[in-house]
């Protein structure tokens, strides 16, 4: 946690580091979490509960779970740069820079392609403003 300093007057950090000192000596002051666990679950089950019959859940799954991000393979290079030969391309994502220059210049994507390897990566064709249904007599 950072804090701009400077622009706190005499008052105002005299308070934070009073507010500071009174927190420090609480936390200090208080037992390991772990302990408090383990006590409770001792206490819990003297009576007959689990903790988990008290609190409604562990409180390890309490707290929302994230969902993991799907890997996606690795795939091999389809265009590679002539000039140097570690720029290379997958044909998926956005087209990297050193492509995308050439393509300014004039080259096509195609004439960096890597013999053998694949065919061009297709242009997506958009249909937005096209007309896909036509009505009988209608032109």
């Amino acid at each position: 946690m950072k804090f701009a300093l400077e622009r706190f007057s005499l008052a105002e950090l005299t308070q934070l580091i009073k507010t500071a000192e009174q927190r420090l000596k609480v936390v200090r002051t208080r037992r390991p979490i772990a302990e408090v666990r383990r006590d409770l679950t001792r206490f819990a089950a003297l009576q007959g509960y689990g903790i988990e019959d008290l609190l409604g859940a562990t409180p390890e799954t309490a707290s929302p779970t994230r969902r993991a991000a799907r890997k996606s393979p690795k795939v091999a290079a389809k265009y590679r740069d002539p000039e140097n030969r570690r720029n290379t391309w997958s044909g998926r994502g956005s087209q990297p820079r050193w492509l995308a220059a050439k393509v300014k210049r004039g080259h096509q994507a195609a004439d960096f392609l890597i013999p053998g390897l694949a065919k061009p990566t297709a242009k997506k064709q958009t249909v937005v403003g096209k007309r896909t249904v036509y009505k009988a007599g209608a032109a």
